[in-house]
Formats: C-alpha cells, structure tokens, sequence
C-alpha cells in the first residue's frame, strides 16, 4: 500500500497566510522524512477560507521535499484550458524530478464554472476531451484539436515531463455515470472519501466490469482518499476528528452543494479511525477485500491546532505507516 497526507492549505480568513504556508510546509517535510509516499492537495476557488492555489504550492513544495510524491485530488480540470494545463504540469513535473501524480476532476460547484465563464454541462465534456489531449502533448505526439476552450492545429510541447508519458492521471468520481467515465478514459479511479465497504465493493465492480468492456487491463492503481485520525484509544480519535469532520462537511454543505454526512455513521464506516491496531487492520482490508493500492488520508483539518496536525502526522508515520507500507 502506497499511504499519501492530504494536506488542508486554507486558514482562516483573518489569519497570517504567511504562518499557514510554513505550517504546510512542515507538515510536508515531515510526511517525506517519515516515509510517507505522497502528499496531495485540493483545489477550489471562491472558497470561505484562505486557499492556497495548488500549482504554485506544488511547486513550493516540490523545492522544499526530496523524495515525497505530489500528488492534486482533484484540479478541476475544466476550468482551465488543456494546453495551459499540460504546460504547467509539464513544468511542475521538472521541478519535482518528476514526483507529480495527477488528479482530475469535473467540479461540483456551479459558482466556480459560471466565474470562469464554463457552461455547467460542458464541465463533463471538457474533462472527457483534456485527458486524451494531455496524454498525447506529454507523450511529444501532435495535437489537433477543438472545443469550447479553444482550438489548435499540429501543436506540440517543446517541454516534456520528467516520467515517460507525463504524470499518471487519475479520475475524481463520486457518481455512477463519472465511475464509469473514468473507466472509459482507462484512467485509475480515485475514490472519494465516503463509502462503506459494502458501497466500496459494488462501485469497484462497476469500475472493474466496464474497464472489461472497453479492453482495459485490471492492473492499474485503485486509489483512494479517506479522512483519518490515530491515538493510543479509538474514544480519543474520535473526540479529536469530531469536531473538524462536522465543521469540515458544514462548510461543504454552505457551499452551493448539498453534500452533508450523519458523523457518528461515518467515522464507524467510512473513516480510518481508532488506535494504531484497529487503523492498520481496516487498511490491510481495504488493500485485501477491495484492491485498494493507493490512500491519501486526511489528517489534518482547517482550524487543527499545527501542533496537532504534526503529531497525527507522526503518529501515523511510527505507529501505522511501518505495517502497511509497500
């Protein structure tokens, strides 16, 4: 199993960005020195918090880690135009020495699409056209193309990736109609972090049965993200994740979205949460029942005291990482 922190660079709004950068910062350091396999940042726009924009941060990250992957789960893709992203991701691939892992996604909130001028249904589209696009400017192949975000004739990069054929490309996808998109593209599909293992086993089937139908090979990364949370007891994680999970999914559900989770079920079923035995055993499940190969845990929230996001950190590192790491 390959174990990656999803890192929360947003602060709140009145707080010194200055100090939130440093604290990321560390937290990342930290994940590398301790052997963690990535580090993964979101992506959103006209947010309630101080977000800092994941290109450049990656890049900011990239000089300050030796051997740590970054990896986006997810860029919205459809908000930008897929030149310009194949360009940027090309370029934080050479700044990385080619650590980048790429998560795409369509977007969720009408509000981000309508301030960058992209039809709500056209989101879909744009996501389903940029991965082909990208794979063939990374792979040096020229490009004709046209959609709603422009056109270009017989373009090609000058500046390639550092890895062979560009950054891997992973799907974002909650939706039956997006798992199955992702399998179509013979992309890996990130998984979101809410499922049980019953909803866990039927999507991947789906995945999995409509890969076959398209002559798509099994073998593949099945990633997933999942929010988390160690102590030396399983009452202390949940008292500390608690209180961020229900402040976290409140701010998603004030945001045009009705997304919104009953805490108490979820932290049972769908989180990794518990002392460090009871968290190794649901992740070496995930990985035996289910195929899992790649995690990116959120272990830190917006408004967790930096200390306490270090310490999690630390703790899954030493007490979780050494028993489920490949």
């Amino acid at each position: 199993m390959r174990v990656g922190v999803f890192l929360s660079a947003q602060f709140e709004p009145a707080a010194d960005p200055s100090d939130g950068l440093a604290a990321i910062t560390e937290q990342a350091v930290l994940a590398d020195r301790l052997g963690f396999d990535a580090v993964f940042l979101g992506h959103h726009y006209l947010a309630h918090s101080a977000f800092l924009q994941p290109l450049q941060l990656a890049g900011y990250l990239a000089h300050a880690t030796e051997r740590v992957r970054i990896g986006f789960g997810v860029l919205l893709a459809p908000l930008y135009n897929p030149l310009a992203l194949a360009e940027e991701l090309a370029t934080l691939d050479v700044l990385s020495g080619g650590r980048i892992t790429v998560g795409l996604g369509a977007g969720y909130r009408r509000r981000e699409c309508e301030a960058f001028g992209v039809e709500w249904g056209d989101r879909i589209r744009r996501l389903r056209e940029y991965v082909p696009i990208l794979r063939a400017l990374w792979a040096g192949e020229k490009v004709t193309a046209e959609g709603s975000w422009g056109k270009v004739a017989d373009a090609r990069l000058a500046l390639r990736p550092v890895q062979p054929g560009g950054p891997p490309l992973w799907i974002g996808a909650f939706a039956e109609p997006a798992i199955r998109r992702a399998a179509r593209l013979d992309a890996p599909w990130l998984m979101g972090p809410e499922g049980d293992d019953a909803a866990i086993a039927e999507r991947l089937a789906l995945y999995r049965a409509e890969l076959r139908e398209h002559g798509h090979s099994l073998e593949r990364a099945y990633p997933m993200s999942r929010e988390a949370c160690v102590a030396p007891t399983r009452a202390e994680a949940v008292a500390l994740i608690r209180p961020h999970l229900e402040r976290q999914y409140a701010g998603y559900k004030s945001w045009d979205t009705a997304q919104g989770i009953d805490v108490d079920r979820y932290i049972a079923e769908d989180c990794l949460v518990g002392d460090p035995a009871q968290v190794v055993a649901r992740i070496r499940r995930l990985e035996r029942v289910h195929g899992i190969t790649d995690l990116s845990l959120r272990l830190q929230f917006m408004g967790m005291p930096h200390e306490q996001a270090m310490e999690q950190i630390r703790l899954f590192g030493e007490e979780v990482l050494p028993h489920v790491a490949s």
